[in-house]
């Protein structure tokens, strides 16, 4: 990774790990004058300072892997059509180390997964208490016909058809975007990973 690229790359990990350019500084035994000359894309770091950075940021700078970047991407947010949290957590977290865009897209993947897995246990939990007091009237008599069940049934699977084709277009959407590096964008998002 080149400057600019690699500057950014550095600065935005080192917020995410939550750390001034004094503490990396000072983890990397350099000056602070270094790391912020390295983030503004200045001067390329030694070898010495760019493995520490490597090892404080838990990021590998000297062998990213882009080669398969773009298939990386799209799989990830093509994962959301799938609603399954476990396939983005686990391109994330094996390829997360070797590309940074990977990286930064797999945050907010996981994030719209998570926020997707927790709307759908919500929306089971009213679904079941909606039946459950269908079923209730039934038993106590006061039931309704054929027709009222049928309707019910149908609005009781909208909001997880809603869910389903929300998730589906969003991914799509993205994948897209990420192949024409566009920004993505993944709205209603709560964000739980940073």
């Amino acid at each position: 990774m080149n400057q600019p690229d690699l500057g950014m790359t550095i600065a935005d990990l080192r917020i995410q790990k939550g750390l001034t350019q004094e503490k990396l500084a000072e983890y990397c035994e350099v000056s602070k004058r270094t790391i912020q000359r390295i983030e503004s894309g200045e001067v390329e770091p030694r070898a010495f300072t760019l493995n520490n950075l490597s090892n404080i940021l838990e990021f590998d700078f000297t062998e990213e892997n882009t080669h398969n970047e773009a298939m990386w991407l799209t799989a990830l947010h093509l994962s959301c059509a799938l609603g399954v949290v476990f396939i983005p957590l686990w391109i994330w977290s094996r390829k997360k180390k070797h590309s940074y865009k990977i990286n930064q897209h797999g945050r907010q993947v996981l994030n719209f997964q998570i926020t997707i897995t927790l709307t759908l246990f919500a929306t089971l939990f009213f679904v079941i208490i909606l039946l459950s007091g269908v079923v209730f009237l039934e038993e106590t008599g006061r039931g309704a016909s054929d027709l009222f069940y049928t309707g019910l049934s149908l609005l009781a699977a909208f909001p997880f058809i809603l869910i389903g084709m929300f998730s589906i277009y969003q991914g799509v959407v993205n994948a897209s975007r990420a192949l024409s590096d566009k920004p993505i964008r993944y709205r209603l998002s709560i964000p739980i990973l940073k």
